[in-house]
């Protein structure tokens, strides 16, 4: 590993966009592979909890779909299994991971965008592995619903925003990248990025939805 000194490495691009990202029950078991893609793709995971929700609380988070004719079999598929929510973090993130997961349709996205994780881990347009928020204002909400003790501030810019990498963001940055010299690990980016998800100091005290396994 380069032995350069802290004080002269340049500081990294900070992300502070955020977006949802749930792996649905029919990919659940491929979720280290779907991280692992995830973060080699530039992304931030800030928290994540592995939880099964039940009929009725797959009802209110899809509430914008209420009346369509797949209503009740999205409900009933998403409340079969445990998922994995995941808050991500990175530049323009939520229009980014709406390309990255691909088209709801898999057999149009394995047709247009093969790379993509539904083209790769999805097998219907029911079971197409990955949910996406596909606005601001549906990313707060789903965060909020998934993560209830989350605080979603407005997204700093120019000066507020450097005075907020510099208070909040860059202190526990430079412990991560202490400890990471000091360990040394054979994969430095993983070990980063678990680091940072587990010694993030704002990260909240995550209340139930259904059955929950904390996984921060």
């Amino acid at each position: 590993m380069d032995e350069t000194p802290l004080q002269q490495m340049p500081h990294p691009h900070i992300y502070v966009e955020r977006t949802l990202a749930l792996i649905k029950p029919d990919a659940v078991h491929k979720a280290d592979e779907i991280e692992d893609i995830i973060l080699r793709s530039g992304f931030t995971i800030l928290q994540k909890r592995k939880l099964q929700l039940s009929p009725e609380q797959c009802s209110d988070f899809y509430a914008e779909q209420y009346g369509k004719l797949f209503f009740p079999s999205l409900t009933a598929f998403m409340s079969s299994g445990p998922i994995m929510a995941l808050v991500l973090a990175r530049d323009n993130c939520i229009a980014s991971w709406k390309a990255m997961i691909g088209p709801a349709n898999v057999s149009k996205a394995r047709e247009t965008h093969p790379h993509c994780l539904r083209a790769r881990y999805g097998t219907s347009d029911l079971r197409n592995a990955v949910h996406g928020s596909e606005s601001f204002s549906a990313m707060e909400r789903e965060i909020k619903f998934m993560f209830p003790s989350s605080v979603i501030e407005p997204i700093p810019k120019g000066e507020s925003a450097k005075d907020y990498l510099s208070r909040f963001v860059n202190p526990t940055l430079l412990a991560g990248l202490t400890e990471l010299c000091k360990w040394k690990p054979a994969d430095p980016f993983t070990w980063l990025a678990g680091w940072l998800v587990e010694n993030n100091p704002n990260k909240p005290k995550v209340s139930d939805v259904g059955t929950t396994e904390e996984t921060q």
